[in-house]
């Protein structure tokens, strides 16, 4: 795997440039125009950005243009998923064991009382990752760039849990972050999940874990997947209040146009994780049919 760190020190050029990609998309921008964009030269920009995703900027420009976008939702059909909780597609070139666990009545009317939460905030691919962890598994996670967000990250945890005891501590949640972000193809674990929510939003968490890396879906086809196709508006809203970003893959529903944007956690962030998705796809089926 890339060093992880590395990562993250590069996404910050990265975010730039898609920023210019997803808005002059059309006009096919040249390396030189974007690296003027981004304030950086030519040579250090490919460099880094195909050290991020393993792709050169012009190749990975093709993965989040809305032509793609809505070619991959005419080719999936997810009104056949499975809602069951088990094999999430991830970004990585192998699956991850999502194993999903909800609050009970009874624990969501007593506010996390008597419950210990521990954070820890960590250098990730995507930005600053924020994870909240439970005796039970993941209760949160979140992406953010600037500090202000990670305090509205934390309230937004402490609302949700208002009785719990919630403590920082960055060596407490590693484990969990580096099974999400540096898996190891040989040892995998499951990872668990702590969901609160309405059956309704936990329904439809559930059904996001069938749709695997490097595919995309439409609201609609969320619907039709849980059998309420009238309920387009109420499975944006569940989505939208989706605690567990990326394990729970909400960034890959877009809109019917193919628009990748409504990320709660930015934009940019949501074009990243798909481009970045299907470049590992891509990279991992060129190996599959590659010659020994």
């Amino acid at each position: 795997m890339r060093n992880i760190s590395s990562q993250h020190a590069n996404y910050n050029n990265v975010s730039k440039a898609l920023t210019y990609l997803i808005k002059h998309h059309d006009q096919q921008p040249s390396l030189t125009q974007l690296s003027q964009a981004v304030g950086v030269s030519d040579f250090h920009l490919q460099r880094t950005f195909t050290e991020w995703a393993g792709l050169s900027p012009k190749q990975f420009l093709q993965y989040i243009t809305k032509e793609n976008a809505k070619l991959q939702l005419r080719e999936h059909n997810v009104a056949s998923a499975a809602l069951e909780c088990g094999l999430s597609g991830s970004s990585r070139l192998h699956d991850l064991m999502i194993r999903c666990e909800a609050v009970t009545p009874g624990e969501y009317r007593q506010l996390g009382k008597g419950l210990s939460i521990c954070y820890g905030i960590h250098s990730c691919p995507f930005g600053y990752c924020f994870i909240a962890l439970t005796h039970r598994g993941v209760c949160k996670l979140a992406f953010f760039d600037e500090a202000q967000e990670r305090r509205k990250i934390l309230q937004e945890l402490k609302d949700d849990w208002p009785e719990a005891k919630i403590l920082h501590d960055d060596s407490a949640t590693q484990k969990v972050f580096a099974q999400i972000f540096t898996p190891s193809p040989n040892k995998q674990q499951a990872i668990n999940i702590m969901l609160k929510g309405r059956p309704f939003q936990i329904k439809v968490w559930e059904a996001l874990l069938n749709i695997k890396g490097g595919e995309l879906y439409s609201y609609q086809q969320v619907a039709n997947s849980i059998n309420q196709p009238s309920s387009v508006r109420a499975v944006a809203s569940a989505i939208a209040r989706n605690q567990v970003a990326y394990l729970i893959p909400c960034h890959r529903v877009i809109r019917s146009t193919g628009v990748l944007n409504n990320y709660r956690w930015g934009g940019q962030r949501k074009a990243a994780m798909i481009g970045w998705e299907s470049c590992c796809n891509a990279r991992s089926q060129d190996f599959i049919a590659s010659p020994k």
